[in-house]
């Protein structure tokens, strides 16, 4: 899985849970999903959260919407299995490295 279907799979509305750094340096676990529409008041962001590289999530222990910054993102646990983001983004790297000297040896 790259990072893209992951975070595909984080905006699907499944339950999931991502370890993250908050901005005062501590690291927090956090018991999600995205999609929630209860207590919303229907009006929406003024900006776009993505481009900003930020996730919207209710918190499903304190039954709160947060946002996660996926710039400090450790981990993300769906469906029982456990995804490092760096590991994702170092073989994404290979991957590219890989596919670029099989277009330069041609």
């Amino acid at each position: 899985m790259n990072t893209k279907q992951l975070l595909k799979e984080m905006q699907s509305g499944k339950i999931f849970t991502a370890e993250f750094i908050k901005k005062d340096n501590t690291r927090r676990k956090i018991n999600c999903r995205t999609g929630v529409q209860k207590y919303s008041k229907g009006i929406g962001f003024k900006f776009n959260p993505i481009s900003r590289n930020l996730l919207s999530v209710y918190d499903l222990q304190k039954k709160e919407y947060r946002f996660i910054n996926l710039s400090t993102l450790i981990s993300v646990t769906i469906k029982q299995k456990k995804y490092f983001i760096n590991d994702l983004l170092i073989n994404e790297s290979i991957n590219n490295i890989k596919e670029l000297n099989k277009t330069i040896l041609k």
